[in-house]
């Protein structure tokens, strides 16, 4: 299978809401647990890269100007 490349500042849309029903997070952090705050709540969480993958279902590249 073939996961998107993710990067620091990204907002991942995720395939399944959080709690708040917000499904976007921004990645703050990136090795194999990946840090990322969700943007309806700003809960901080870390996630094991296997599993963060899995439930991705779109990137939003950050484009630093």
């Amino acid at each position: 299978m073939n996961f998107p490349s993710i990067a620091v500042n990204d907002i991942l849309i995720m395939k399944k809401p959080h709690p708040c029903k917000n499904n976007r997070f921004r990645v703050k952090r990136i090795g194999s647990d990946i840090r990322v705050v969700c943007l309806g709540c700003e809960r901080d969480m870390i996630i094991p890269r296997e599993k963060l993958e899995k439930n991705i279902k779109q990137v939003i590249s950050y484009e630093k100007n």
